[in-house]
């Protein structure tokens, strides 16, 4: 069992520890980067992939499914911005704080690179888009976005356990 990140008619099929490798190296890079309104989305998106809340096997997007802006430039700066966020993981953003090696997250990350490269946003919103409201909370111990309104702390509070309840800070702009 595992999870499918898609970009329309190509995928990456990851197995639940790939995927929650790849989560957390790209929610460390996406912390240092979101700032506008997509790109918190964006983080909200990722602070869903955590399997420690939704379950092994249970999470996975399709790019295509994901409201990429109304216009050509919104769409291509939404577009820049995941891919920044992927080349700022690539470079190792934080992994020493990850207390383990990931081995083969360079691997997730190229492929996924290549997904997003080779990806051309819609113009069209899809029905039921799959970005969630803004990541607009940090979790204070480990200086990332969190999962909050939909349930309390990050990937990395959920990976360690149970332990005391995560601080948040509001980054509301």
């Amino acid at each position: 069992m595992g999870n499918v990140f898609q970009a329309g008619a190509d995928s990456m099929y990851l197995s639940n520890g790939g995927t929650a490798v790849f989560t957390e190296v790209l929610t460390l890079a996406v912390a240092e980067l979101a700032e506008r309104p997509w790109e918190l989305r964006f983080a909200a998106l990722l602070s869903w992939q955590d399997q420690n809340v939704l379950g092994r096997g249970a999470v996975g997007f399709d790019l295509a499914g994901l409201d990429w802006g109304a216009t050509a430039g919104e769409r291509a700066a939404a577009r820049d911005f995941v891919l920044r966020v992927i080349r700022l993981a690539a470079r190792r953003h934080r992994w020493d704080e990850l207390g383990y090696e990931p081995p083969y997250a360079p691997a997730y990350l190229r492929r996924f690179l290549e997904l997003v490269e080779g990806f051309e946003p819609p113009a069209a919103v899809p029905p039921g888009d799959a970005l969630p409201p803004p990541a607009v909370a940090c979790c204070t111990r480990h200086r990332v976005l969190s999962g909050l309104p939909d349930w309390e702390g990050c990937v990395f509070c959920h990976r360690d356990g149970p332990g005391p309840m995560t601080a948040t800070a509001d980054l509301a702009r």
